[in-house]
């Protein structure tokens, strides 16, 4: 009798791990999914990479203001550059990152603001962030893109509210 108990725990010994190993990994992909805010490009559209030079509302990247207190960044990334790669708000904006690639995948991080987004050519992928605290805020390709990939970044600029 005892014998037959030491294998029983044996045996629910490797069993709790082989079924709670995946459940954690379960987990871990849902909250990385959808409380971390990684996102891949969602169905916001498509452009042809080759004609963003000529194709709205990549032809002019930069800032705009759309109304009080929220900003569209429309953004370009390519081998090795984000255009722009400066953009200054005001604190309290809400921002909205309206991002391509112009030749192979790139990545869009900024800390402490949520945003994390893959920049895949010819899909427009859309982020929104809040920026509460003056302050520089780094921004940086995610996806290594080359050679020169660790210097892809730019900064998100948030002056103090006059």
């Amino acid at each position: 009798m005892r014998r037959g108990t030491t294998i029983y725990l044996y045996e629910l010994a490797w069993i709790l791990p082989s079924i709670a190993i995946p459940v954690g990994m379960l987990v871990a992909l849902i909250v990385t999914a959808f409380g971390a805010g990684i996102h891949v490009p969602g169905d916001e559209g498509r452009v042809d990479p080759t004609k963003l030079a000529v194709t709205s509302p990549f032809d002019q990247p930069g800032v705009f203001e759309v109304g009080p207190g929220r900003y569209e960044a429309r953004m370009v990334a390519g081998t090795w550059f984000f255009a722009p790669n400066e953009i200054r708000v005001p604190a309290g904006s809400t921002v909205t990152f309206v991002a391509t690639s112009k030749d192979v995948v790139h990545g869009l991080f900024i800390p402490k603001v949520n945003v994390n987004v893959m920049l895949l050519p010819g899909w427009v992928a859309r982020v929104v962030a809040r920026f509460d605290r003056p302050g520089e805020y780094p921004f940086l390709c995610h996806e290594y893109c080359g050679i020169a990939h660790h210097t892809m970044w730019g900064k998100v600029i948030v002056e103090p509210r006059s």
